[in-house]
């Protein structure tokens, strides 16, 4: 087996597995308790800067 069909091999099972759990890990991280400042930073920051009148 050639290095390039084991790193074909891990991209195919393994590395899948791994970017699902990264994944899955940022898109809860704005669900935990701690973070819940920086999301109403977030969700309000388009009208933080009203120019308009």
């Amino acid at each position: 087996m050639s290095f390039y069909d084991a790193l074909r091999h891990f991209a195919d099972s393994y590395g899948l597995v791994m970017i699902f759990g990264l994944y899955l890990l940022l898109c809860g991280w704005h669900f935990l308790p701690r973070s819940r400042e920086h999301v109403e930073d977030a969700k309000n920051s388009i009208f933080k800067e009203d120019d308009h009148v």
